[in-house]
């Protein structure tokens, strides 16, 4: 049977604007996918459906797909996109009113049941991670277009291909294989040199987006369009395999896929073969991210230039400390960042900044209060006094948490462990937001025609177990080393889920994999990143793609939306490890 190709014309809500069209007119392609949601853009649309109940999804898609629906239409390419947010069912609307405005005739269907919000008092938006097979329902009923709105971002793969080689819920390993292609191609441009270790390889001032080529057994090829910018190779693959995952075991509501088992081979330039995959049963319990607001924060960054530069900030601190000793915020926290340089040759080079941030749920402490204070300073405070921008009023900051809710109507599989490791509630979660049993999550495919159809939940469940570390590989024999960067030797890649973050790390040679599993351990990793050393880190050994990869619990605090770290996703958190210096055989630099 023909591969499906399936491609990505977004990787998250604000990306390229002409990449459909791009992707549209760059090559054969038969379905394209749009991955609009992350935790923070749950937050986001769910402020602006409280501002108008109509809205809660990408406003953009729409105007995006103007331009396109009629070249769709006329290709017979198939659209699929979770740019349905927190209303699938008003985004679909608008799309059918588009389509009649346009005079196209094309066929919308839309997937819902995700929004749990109603049970969980005080939050904002509280959904369920769905799926594919509510968006393989409505492609075999002849849509032309499926508008989703919380499922997974691999769902947006495994559904199409479910419905194209006419996969059961049961077809385990080649639903893995589809996640893990789905996997590769949420994040658009990562897969093509975007945010890659090793940039500097080719030419990525505007790569191009992937697809895949999809075989009837779950195997398939990464690639994308001829001429467009960018590179595919075994490094870009393995890097956004290795983005926001945690260990062998990946779990969603279709499938658990081992990445384990992941097997990659450059088939040609550009091309990327994916095989080996092995699937379980998906874990008897679907993940629910909760968004609420969590209060309200302030920032100051104040600018010190030239001499005696902690003097200046303790000085700082000194004088404020009244200020938020009279009405304490509940969280203060104070940084130092040292950018200056000795004998500068600019004003900027030789200047360094404190930032002070403060937290609390009334606005009011974090307000008028503590801007005043730091207003007043202008002419009382250390010499070349000045601010980035003037204090503010407070601005509210979300809290993003996740729980687990039951398949209902699923059956464990005989034997397999009650331990669900990877997917218990984060130690933050309080308890009364953990639904009790009986909660159902109603997945509906609502076909093009209007008919509702139930998605049942899978038959068959595997509570996640940990998997025990292969063996570690020989290592290399005693030589002479090199004090110098990681990075040198090593690519990572970075991330967040929720309050933790992870750190992907992967050699590009054998005799690097086997000097990288002895040395890079949990404790060197706390060694090398002092803000992790008080915090849980968990180490996973993944063989078949040369690489460790660290969960970091804790360090991002209550998510993205809280904004508790000077990178809040832990994007950069990989390319700091990269930069730190130990000592590497001279044999591998």
């Amino acid at each position: 049977m023909k591969p499906l190709r399936i491609g990505n014309f977004s990787g998250f809500y604000g990306d390229r604007s002409d990449a459909l069209r791009e992707m549209l007119t760059g090559g054969e392609v038969d379905v394209l996918t749009g991955d609009y949601l992350a935790e923070l853009t749950m937050l986001i649309l769910a402020r602006d459906r409280l501002k108008d109940p109509s809205a809660g999804y990408a406003r953009t898609f729409p105007r995006r797909l103007e331009d396109c629906l009629g070249l769709a239409h006329e290709r017979g390419v198939r659209i699929v996109t979770n740019a349905g947010g927190l209303n699938p069912a008003g985004l679909a609307g608008e799309i059918r009113r588009l389509a009649d405005r346009l005079g196209i005739p094309v066929r919308v269907a839309h997937v819902e049941g995700d929004d749990l919000t109603a049970a969980y008092p005080g939050t904002l938006a509280a959904h369920a991670y769905l799926g594919g097979f509510g968006i393989a329902e409505c492609l075999r009923a002849g849509a032309d277009v499926v508008v989703t709105g919380r499922v997974t971002d691999a769902a947006l793969v495994t559904g199409p291909a479910a419905a194209h080689f006419g996969w059961r819920p049961d077809d385990h390993d080649r639903l893995a294989g589809a996640v893990v292609a789905g996997h590769v191609l949420e994040c658009g441009t990562q897969a093509t040199g975007g945010n890659y270790a090793f940039f500097a390889e080719g030419d990525v001032r505007r790569p191009g987006f992937p697809l895949a080529e999809i075989h009837a057994d779950g195997s398939s090829v990464i690639t994308k369009h001829p001429g467009t910018g960018g590179f595919v190779d075994v490094g870009t693959v393995t890097a956004q395999l290795l983005y926001e995952t945690g260990g062998a075991r990946y779990a969603g509501p279709d499938v658990t896929a081992r990445l384990d088992t992941v097997r990659l081979a450059q088939e040609g330039p550009d091309r990327v073969r994916i095989e080996g995959v092995r699937g379980e049963a998906p874990p008897p319990t679907l993940k629910v991210g909760l968004n609420r607001l969590g209060g309200f924060r302030n920032e100051v960054v104040f600018v010190l230039t030239g001499l005696d530069i902690e003097a200046k900030a303790a000085l700082v601190r000194e004088q404020l400390a009244d200020a938020l000793a009279k009405t304490p915020p509940s969280e203060v926290r104070w940084e130092l960042v040292r950018t200056d340089r000795a004998d500068a040759d600019t004003e900027e080079t030789a200047s360094a900044l404190l930032r002070l941030v403060v937290r609390d749920p009334d606005q009011q402490v974090v307000g008028r209060a503590l801007s005043g204070a730091a207003v007043e300073l202008a002419l009382a405070s250390y010499p070349g006094f000045h601010v980035l921008a003037p204090p503010g009023k407070g601005a509210p900051y979300g809290v993003f948490e996740d729980v687990y809710v039951p398949h209902v109507g699923a059956t464990h599989r005989a034997g397999a462990s009650d331990v669900d490791t990877d997917h218990v509630p984060a130690p933050h979660v309080p308890t009364a937001h953990v639904p009790t049993a009986h909660m159902s999550v109603p997945h509906v495919a609502v076909l093009h025609d209007g008919r509702r159809v139930p998605v049942p939940p899978p038959q068959e469940t595997r509570p996640l177990a940990a998997v025990p570390d292969p063996p570690l590989p020989e290592p290399l024999p005693p030589g002479p080393t090199r004090r110098a960067p990681l990075g040198l030797v090593v690519g990572a890649r970075s991330g967040d889920k929720g309050g933790n973050a992870n750190v992907g790390v992967w050699a590009r040679s054998e005799d690097a994999w086997r000097w990288l599993a002895h040395t890079l351990t949990a404790d060197t990793f706390r060694q090398l990143i002092p803000e992790s050393r008080d915090l849980p880190v968990t180490r996973h050994l993944l063989p078949n793609l040369r690489a460790v990869n660290f969960v970091v619990e804790g360090i991002l605090g209550a998510g993205v939306a809280a904004q508790a770290r000077f990178d809040p996703q832990a994007k950069a958190l990989g390319e700091w490890l990269r930069s730190r210096h130990l000592d590497i055989p001279e044999a591998l630099l």
